[in-house]
């Protein structure tokens, strides 16, 4: 119990009740006692440890935000107590390395490190990398236990926690809001979605299992209307989707790139805790394993992530639990591969915007502009993390926390509407445009006289309006059958796309 959680941490407010868990004797009884800084008690509850784990469970009643409390935990004459104990909002940030970059690595990090200072009330904890064959249901090691921010804590090292991209996110919201905030980092760098996912995604869509498994709810992505919202899955017959040529179905992985391994080690043993939401910066794996697999892997991990945390906190974290996702950066300027450009449309399985019916309650940062050539990480692993978080931060105000006038993402085209006498082609955007790069080559036609292959051609612009840009075709004689913007691994030039709305978030890349 004290080593799992630890001193400083935050537990979720109301209206979701926060559930805290344990080992003890079996069979004998846990008093759980939370009192505040006077020492008054607040409640008192009682749970019997049950086999064959050995634990306990217990909801607390619904708490305002706020603090200092203690928890006290006893059975017979043991006690234990856990001491500046917050109540607030709790967000778990999970993913690979641009996940896992720190604090030291961003943009500005003397400043961002100094700042720490400020924020009291912004609670870290980082799991250690591990993995596991079978599911587990304790952590087997922690690289951070629930602490209050320092600038060592935050930049401990290269991708040795903490995640700049969960803490500035953290911080804005704390600075949003107002309440504690409570970030809980489980990240690992070179790791597929496949790794992150329990066997039940994994049949779904149609990926060997070869891992340990536990019973569970057989799933699938919604081919109509998913009948159990309550659990946010659809029970159904799985979608038949062929493996991306990229890979063989039995591609040997190892390590942390096996199957379930971090699912089992570092997802499944925190199920029990109530959270308010999830950010989620993965992919760069993807785009040479199971590339085209990701517009069915992606959606059922959150799916099923929403399913297990629902379940295993007691139904106290909410069955829609809002899940934000980076739409992935850049890594090779002028790279004809399409692979990263395949996996950013997958990551909205292949609608373009979020939320939308596939992905309900999620929210998308848009980073194709924010590539970073001269990175001493590399470029795959961009600098400015502060504008992502910012973009992160607009998504969860508007989806996580229900503020509806405001602008969280990008301009997408709502129509085409083909000129043929002119040879021209008028497309209309959902919001106000701002062109940044009129010379741009960043649309492109499906000029060809049947769907597959297709030809590609560039489509210059040759007017921007208020809602509409106007591409030329006189490059193509033949049908027009598609349309496709920033279609490609570094799609912008001089970290500027072409397309903005009048808040300054890019347009997503659309087929």
């Amino acid at each position: 119990f004290a080593s799992y959680y630890g001193d400083h941490m935050v537990l979720q407010q109301k209206p979701s009740g926060a559930v805290v868990w344990g080992h003890g004797e079996l069979g004998a009884m846990v008093t759980l006692t939370l009192s505040g800084a006077s020492g008054l008690i607040i409640m008192e509850k009682t749970a019997q440890v049950k086999g064959p784990s050995g634990t306990w469970t217990i909801v607390l009643e619904p708490m305002d935000r706020g603090g200092p409390y203690a928890l006290t935990a006893e059975q017979g004459l043991e006690n234990v107590t856990l001491r500046d104990i917050y109540f607030g909002d709790v967000w778990l940030c999970s993913g690979q390395s641009n996940m896992a970059m720190t604090v030291l690595q961003v943009a500005n990090a003397s400043q961002e490190l100094a700042a720490a200072a400020r924020y009291p009330y912004v609670r870290i904890f980082a799991a250690a990398p591990a993995r596991s064959s079978v599911e587990l249901e304790d952590l087997e090691q922690i690289d951070l236990p629930w602490s209050i921010p320092t600038a060592e804590n935050l930049g401990h090292g290269n991708f040795t926690y903490f995640s700049a991209v969960c803490w500035l996110l953290g911080r804005s919201l704390y600075d949003a809001l107002g309440s504690p905030i409570g970030l809980v980092e489980v990240a690992w760098g070179g790791t597929p979605i496949e790794a992150w996912s329990s066997h039940r995604v994994l049949k779904a869509c149609g990926l060997p299992e070869d891992m340990g498994r536990r019973e569970g709810p057989q799933i699938s992505l919604c081919r109509g209307a998913c009948f159990n919202l309550k659990a946010a899955l659809c029970f159904a017959p799985p979608l038949n989707l062929a493996l991306s040529s990229s890979t063989s179905p039995h591609q040997h992985l190892s390590g942390p790139q096996t199957p379930s391994v971090l699912w089992n080690a570092m997802v499944h043993p925190l199920l029990n805790m109530t959270l308010r939401g999830v950010a989620w910066y993965q992919g760069e794996a993807n785009t040479f394993l199971n590339t085209d697999q990701y517009n069915c892997t992606f959606p059922a991990l959150i799916a099923d992530w929403r399913w297990a945390f629902h379940t295993g906190s007691a139904r106290q974290t909410e069955p829609l639990l809002p899940f934000g996702f980076v739409q992935l950066s850049t890594y090779r300027r002028g790279s004809a591969d399409d692979s990263f450009a395949r996996l950013r449309w997958h990551q909205t399985a292949d609608l373009g915007v979020v939320p939308n019916a596939r992905m309900p309650s999620t929210f998308m940062a848009v980073a194709m502009d924010l590539g970073d050539e001269h990175s001493p990480y590399g470029s795959i692993h961009p600098r400015d993390k502060q504008n992502v978080a910012h973009r992160l931060l607009l998504g969860a105000m508007a989806v996580a926390y229900g503020d509806k006038g405001l602008v969280f993402q990008g301009p997408f085209p709502t129509r085409a509407v083909l000129e043929v006498t002119r040879g021209l082609l008028n497309v209309t955007y959902s919001q106000e445009l701002i062109w940044r790069q009129r010379d741009a080559q960043a649309f492109e036609v499906c000029c060809s006289s049947q769907a597959s292959p297709c030809q590609w051609l560039l489509a210059p612009v040759v007017a921007v309006g208020s809602h509409t840009v106007t591409l030329a075709l006189s490059g193509c004689s033949t049908l027009v059958l598609g349309l496709r913007y920033a279609w490609a691994e570094w799609p912008c030039e001089y970290q500027a796309c072409p397309l903005y709305n009048s808040q300054g978030l890019p347009a997503p890349p659309f087929l």
